[in-house]
């Protein structure tokens, strides 16, 4: 099973506490029209649980991702190994599996990886059979040396219009290394939408947009959205994109925007030219 383009995001359903029964419906029918990744966090509300109870019935038919290092909420950061084991230990029941896919550390710094308990926690885990694959999911400094201590199988990273520096900070080097790469936030929250500055973590997207003031984000939103994502999806060595949303019909009017395929090189460089060109040295990877 080849992992597909475009993954689900679990925060919102999770933040927002929706019912199972739209989880149920949203997720049955993006896995009935191909979509295959899974992507949550201890730390997403209900979100872990209500996977579980939706599409626990058909864990084969998807890839499952999570992440540990928030157990007590985001922001909240545990990062002793056996917290870390007692969290993926509490992942597997709230998503109803015997295994994860993939389990990722959830943006812990730098100086917690240079320390190398954290990922020998993942290890002891993947040993253990609780997890097939290990990863990173962050930006910065921090995730690129989680690319380059050569002990991770994937890497979670913000890509967009809005966020490119892992471009060349570190999509290079892990493809270099043939890691799986996700990217987050591949529509940068559509925060060029809002006429006014949003009160939310994506405010700096909504800052960094006004000043690239790419033409296609003033077109329909079917042409904004629809560029933005392809963009994501046509940097080099990003095997899938995490979308979250927890609206039913959302993933197949994603899925529909890509139907165009990859932006021409024209277009790509185009977006590229204008980030060197306007982008600020504090533009750094979002977490």
């Amino acid at each position: 099973m080849v992992a597909s383009v475009l993954g689900f995001g679990g925060s919102e359903i999770g933040y927002d506490s929706v019912a199972v029964g739209t989880v149920a419906r949203l997720l049955g029918s993006a896995l009935d029209a191909g979509l295959n990744v899974i992507d949550t966090a201890e730390c997403y509300g209900d979100g872990e649980a209500l996977i579980g109870k939706a599409v626990g019935s058909r864990r084969r038919d998807f890839y499952l991702l999570t992440k540990c290092g928030h157990p007590r909420g985001w922001g909240r950061g545990d990062w002793r190994p056996a917290s870390l084991l007692a969290s993926i230990e509490r992942s597997l029941k709230r998503l109803r599996t015997e295994y994860l896919d993939l389990i990722q550390l959830h943006s812990c710094s730098l100086a917690e990886l240079e320390k190398g308990d954290v990922i020998a926690a993942l290890e002891r885990a993947r040993e253990r059979g609780l997890v097939r694959y290990i990863g990173y999911s962050g930006d910065g400094a921090a995730a690129r040396y989680a690319v380059t201590c050569d002990r991770f199988d994937t890497l979670q990273t913000s890509v967009s219009i809005a966020d490119q520096e892992a471009i060349e900070l570190t999509l290079p080097l892990a493809r270099a290394r043939e890691m799986g790469v996700i990217a987050k936030r591949p529509l940068a929250n559509v925060a060029w939408r809002y006429r006014r500055r949003p009160e939310s973590y994506y405010a700096d997207y909504w800052e960094r947009l006004r000043r690239l003031d790419y033409p296609f984000v003033r077109d329909t939103p079917v042409v904004a959205a629809g560029t933005a994502l392809r963009f994501t999806l046509s940097v080099p060595g990003i095997h899938t994109a995490i979308v979250g949303t927890a609206k039913a019909e959302r993933w197949q009017e994603n899925a529909k925007l890509l139907e165009a395929g990859a932006l021409l090189p024209n277009e790509f460089d185009a977006i590229r030219a204008r980030w060197r060109e306007m982008a600020d040295t504090s533009w750094e990877g979002q977490v």
